[in-house]
């Protein structure tokens, strides 16, 4: 399945932003290693963007990484401007699917700051298209629908294309394990590194149909990544065949999105086994108001940002290898 990664787009070099950022941040902070450092991927809107708020007003300095480079630099400004205890807030511009990009922003965390405290890979796309013109009026059918009605109205109004599936599955799960994988050696140097994956309710197993593929999701004693990644490619030759229902992946909608989060949940556990000395967790921020959602949730980005922060700033004997909801540790199944 790494063929899915390819390379997302021609190398960007640094840009002076991006090191105007760098420069923002040591001239803010007196004393560079006194404070932890987080970093979170698609930073600049909904839940991201409060969960880089919400870690700034706790003490961390952070790095608000998104692709689009103007709205990320928007993104930290209005940070900066909400308050006293925000400033301590960079961007740096970041495309999970780019393997160059991945590489530029490991060299500016290690040169600025010699190590990663905490990861948090909340970047993500839906996986379905959408006719923005339902999407700029769905503001106006929301009240009076209950949380069934309102997914159900999303199911309809979105659709699912094979592109749209294999950039899931590209973006939310293989972009997710890029990022990890390159930014372990700094989260290793860390004395109380955190990796915390921003997954979902539509990742738990009970959306599955397969009691197989159930089993063969949950059983961690056994499951590698090479296996893990053998399925998500099963997966896709089955969504190009149509043969989705047929054997038992999630159907009903937004399928390549509940198997990339099943397979991200999977992966949280298979790399908190392989290192015991990180916390590594994900977790649901819940059904938050936000463009993923069309704005048919009920949690504002704010209540929705609470839970990755929390999961980010478990204590050292804490938790690894969890799945979080909003009330707390909850079942992969």
């Amino acid at each position: 399945m790494n063929h899915l990664l390819g390379h997302g787009g021609a190398h960007a070099p640094r840009t002076a932003a991006a090191n105007r950022g760098g420069a923002n941040m040591e001239a803010t902070v007196s004393n560079p290693s006194s404070k932890r450092v987080a970093l979170v991927t698609g930073g600049n809107k909904g839940v991201g963007l409060e969960t880089c708020r919400q870690l700034a007003s706790r003490g961390l300095r952070v790095v608000l990484t998104a692709r689009n480079e103007a709205r990320g630099l928007e993104a930290v400004d209005g940070i900066r401007r909400s308050g006293a205890g925000h400033s301590d807030i960079v961007f740096h511009q970041l495309d999970v699917t780019d393997p160059s990009s991945v590489s530029q922003v490991v060299d500016f965390v290690r040169d600025q700051f010699g190590r990663l405290d905490v990861l948090i890979n909340n970047a993500g796309i839906s996986g379905v298209d959408r006719d923005p013109v339902l999407v700029a009026k769905v503001k106006d059918q929301v009240e009076g629908m209950d949380v069934d009605q309102r997914v159900e109205w999303m199911r309809e109004n979105s659709k699912e294309t094979y592109e749209e599936a294999k950039a899931c599955i590209r973006t939310n799960y293989y972009g997710a394990k890029l990022v990890t994988e390159a930014l372990l050696p700094l989260l290793l140097s860390s004395s109380s590194g955190r990796i915390v994956n921003v997954s979902s309710g539509f990742g738990l197993l009970r959306n599955f149909n397969s009691e197989d593929l159930r089993k063969e999701f949950d059983d961690i004693d056994s499951l590698t990544e090479k296996r893990l990644e053998e399925l998500l490619d099963l997966f896709l030759d089955d969504f190009k065949a149509n043969l989705i229902e047929a054997h038992g992946w999630p159907a009903g909608g937004s399928s390549a999105y509940k198997v990339a989060k099943a397979a991200l949940n999977a992966y949280t556990r298979i790399v908190a086994k392989k290192y015991p000395i990180l916390r590594i967790n994900c977790l649901t921020p819940g059904y938050v108001k936000s463009d993923m959602s069309m704005h048919m949730g009920v949690l504002t980005p704010e209540e929705g940002a609470s839970n990755p922060v929390k999961v980010a700033l478990l204590p050292d004997d804490g938790p690894t290898g969890a799945y979080f909801d909003r009330n707390g540790e909850a079942s992969f199944v």
